[in-house]
């Protein structure tokens, strides 16, 4: 560890509890970082937005692309206050940072009420054994748009 990156978790430890201290909602805080600067900052918003994906890090991904005007944050890392539950840690791995850094371990969120690993239970699991009730219909009608988008000459894949 070096003294840039004690600042950043500095950072975003210090956004949980602003954010948690000013009703925003849960005790987590992120900060994106590209090439030695803070891009963008996201605390958790879930309760004062009533958007159940506004946790820190969803929050500070999409500041960070809307600064870059980009879909993509290849060459950043992220510093959380608490390790990625795995709804983050999708958004983490879809955005494409070079790296995660992490203050609060699952074990220590958990400990405070936001136990996540029966989520990553439930995605494990074969879609007929989860407790969200899923069914498949008009798959063939759907995959004719598929079949569009494989064969758009000026698609912009990501």
């Amino acid at each position: 560890m070096d003294d840039s990156d004690a600042g950043f978790m500095r950072q975003a430890i210090a956004l949980s509890r602003r954010g948690m201290e000013a009703g925003a909602g849960g005790p987590f805080g992120a900060v994106v970082v590209l090439d030695g600067r803070v891009l963008a900052e996201g605390w958790n918003q879930v309760t004062s937005t009533n958007d159940p994906t506004a946790h820190a890090e969803v929050v500070a991904i999409r500041r960070a692309c809307a600064a870059l005007g980009r879909f993509d944050l290849r060459g950043a890392t992220l510093y959380t206050s608490c390790e990625p539950c795995p709804m983050c840690l999708a958004a983490l791995y879809w955005a494409r940072v070079n790296a995660v850094v992490f203050a609060n371990a699952q074990a220590d969120a958990a400990a405070i009420g936001f136990d996540d690993a029966w989520l990553y239970g439930e995605v494990a699991k074969p879609i007929e054994h989860r407790r969200l009730r899923m069914r498949r219909l008009l798959a063939a009608e759907a995959l004719e748009v598929f079949e569009a988008w494989a064969a758009k000459p000026d698609k912009l894949p990501y």
